[in-house]
């Protein structure tokens, strides 16, 4: 990569950052409309057409023939199967507050598997920095107030379900990218959840008997909105700005940039909802920057892909 496309990574990080942090926006408000293996169905459906039809088109390109599929399938299953189910299990039986603090530990969980399995292993200033971020977040769910740490055990258990998956996704992602596009990795990812979220969803409609009205939500402005976002922008420009930034720089000051949507989150809901905005909100955001910004500066340059593919 030439020192121009450089900061293309950090860009895509940024990207990604932004886009996962609207979408607990659009979330919310399917979830009023939709439950919620049935929006997931249909977010990865609608994920899934829109590949297909670029594909299709030539607009994408994108070849599986005499690749290893079952590395992208085991990745698939990690993100967005297993993440997603421990992410809904976990929201539904914790606060939004522990819920926050057990996802910011990612980029923690990251740099141990990095280490371990890729043989990236953060420096000592890397280490502070992703300290520093994650009590950035740790800061602002604590001074809310609402934080009532062993009252939930079994959602918290189930929360660390999750980010245990999003860690072996991140490094998976970035050993698979030797043989597969960040596009092509974000497709199977987007099939593997259509499948499987939509069998959920259909099982449980036939079990309700209300298999009739499966796609009576659609007839909803709002269902849409939701549908469109999480499907299109979220799932597939956001993974794809995941997959792309995993295939360009160390897992662990990938991931590090996940704490960014926690800031984003906090502002969209500002300028959206009205929420409030308050003095450790700033604080912790402050804290989250320097802690992303620490990280990638102290880091090593952008590896050189045939290099890092040679070692494997």
């Amino acid at each position: 990569m030439s020192k121009r496309h450089q900061w293309l990574p950090y860009l895509a990080g940024l990207c990604f950052s932004i886009i996962f942090g609207f979408s607990f926006i659009f979330t919310k408000q399917g979830l009023e409309v939709l439950q919620p293996f049935h929006l997931l169905a249909f977010r990865f459906a609608a994920g899934v057409i829109f590949l297909s039809i670029l594909w299709v088109f030539g607009l994408v390109r994108m070849k599986f023939r005499g690749k290893n599929i079952k590395a992208v399938l085991i990745l698939s299953l990690f993100q967005p199967v297993i993440y997603f189910v421990c992410e809904i299990i976990g929201v539904s039986k914790t606060t939004a507050s522990e819920a926050g603090m057990m996802i910011a530990l990612i980029p923690v969980v990251v740099a141990i598997l990095s280490t371990i399995f890729l043989k990236e292993p953060p420096t000592f200033l890397q280490s502070i920095f992703i300290g520093l971020s994650v009590f950035g977040v740790f800061f602002i769910m604590f001074m809310t107030g609402s934080v009532a740490i062993g009252d939930n055990f079994y959602g918290m258990v189930v929360l660390m379900g999750a980010v245990i998956s999003a860690g072996v996704y991140n490094v998976l992602s970035r050993k698979s990218s030797m043989q597969f596009s960040s596009i092509e990795i974000t497709y199977m990812m987007m099939g593997v959840g259509f499948v499987t979220f939509g069998t959920v969803s259909i099982v449980q409609h036939l079990a309700a008997g209300e298999i009739n009205a499966y796609f009576k939500p659609l007839y909803t402005y709002q269902a849409i909105m939701s549908i469109v976002y999480l499907g299109l922008v979220s799932s597939v420009i956001g993974f794809f700005m995941m997959n792309y930034m995993l295939s360009k720089v160390e897992a662990s000051r990938s991931a590090v940039f996940a704490n960014l949507v926690t800031i984003v989150s906090i502002m969209a809901g500002v300028i959206l909802l009205d929420d409030p905005f308050y003095w450790y909100h700033f604080v912790g955001s402050v804290l989250i920057v320097a802690g992303v910004w620490g990280t990638n500066h102290f880091g090593s340059k952008i590896y050189n892909k045939t290099r890092w593919q040679d070692q494997y």
